[in-house]
């Protein structure tokens, strides 16, 4: 019996693109929809019936063209191995998504032996998508330019702090943290300081339009795929506390130079 042979990494990433229009498609037509469903998680964060549609269609697909990987999704769990885990967020930006603000995008990651080594962050409303494998660099699309070949990303040059642009995210979540008054002090060491939303931020900060990007209060679902990305257009991904991978509940993103800088910036205190 001849055994099927390993997908490639190639293979993976051109699965993973299939998966995002087919995506696109489904929260699309969602999108600004009038009968939107719309209800509350046990964790009380919103969920919608696009959520929902856009993880099982992606489920489907998966189980037909990878039977043997395993799942991670925001909607509906964990199922099968976790050597080979696809890890999805089928609407980062859930709430932005219901209020109809187009900040919002479906992430697709692959992770082998827990690292991400793939990601896709789509974002149809505004017209943009961005992926990346590791060895084969960062890239992105913009549908304003059909015509355009795709655009390798770099992180920016930026070394001194005081030249950075950074985006923080949340407030709340950096007081739930008990990190807000190091915030504080960082917004007052950087040239400029912005709050984008979600997924937005990093996929900013691979552009090299942001030098340092991070939250808290985050899920493995919402930083898969996120982690190749910045990574493959030289960046670095870690939690606020430096560790490596999506794994650790926070954040911080940077184009690589100011990353020690920043995490000595925002680290706890010690008694």
């Amino acid at each position: 019996m001849t055994e099927t042979p390993q997908p490639t990494l190639a293979d993976d990433l051109t699965l993973a693109l299939e998966l995002a229009d087919a995506a696109d498609a489904i929260s699309m037509a969602r999108f600004e929809a009038l009968d939107l469903i719309v209800t509350t998680k046990p964790d009380r964060t919103p969920v919608t019936d696009a959520d929902q549609a856009v993880e099982r269609a992606i489920r489907t697909l998966l189980a037909g063209r990878r039977p043997a990987d395993g799942i991670l999704g925001e909607e509906y769990g964990t199922a099968g191995s976790t050597t080979r885990q696809w890890i999805l967020d089928p609407i980062d930006g859930t709430a932005g998504f219901l209020r109809g603000i187009n900040i919002w995008g479906t992430l697709i990651a692959l992770a082998i032996d827990g690292v991400p080594v793939l990601g896709v962050v789509s974002s149809p409303a505004l017209g943009k998508r961005w992926w990346a494998a590791v060895g084969g660099g960062a890239w992105s699309a913009d549908a304003r330019f059909p015509d355009a070949l795709p655009k390798r990303l770099r992180v920016s040059s930026v070394e001194a702090l005081a030249d950075a642009s950074i985006s923080y995210g949340s407030i709340q979540q950096w007081d739930a943290a008990g990190r807000l008054d190091a915030l504080v002090s960082l917004t007052r060491q950087v040239w400029r300081t912005r709050a984008y939303g979600d997924m937005w931020s990093y996929m900013l900060l691979a552009e090299g339009h942001l030098d340092i990007a991070g939250e808290f209060d985050l899920q493995p679902y919402d930083m898969a795929a996120l982690v190749p990305i910045v990574q493959e257009a030289g960046g670095r991904f870690t939690s606020v506390d430096g560790r490596d991978g999506p794994w650790h509940g926070s954040a911080l993103a940077s184009n690589g130079r100011l990353h020690q800088v920043a995490l000595a910036a925002i680290a706890t205190p010690t008694a």
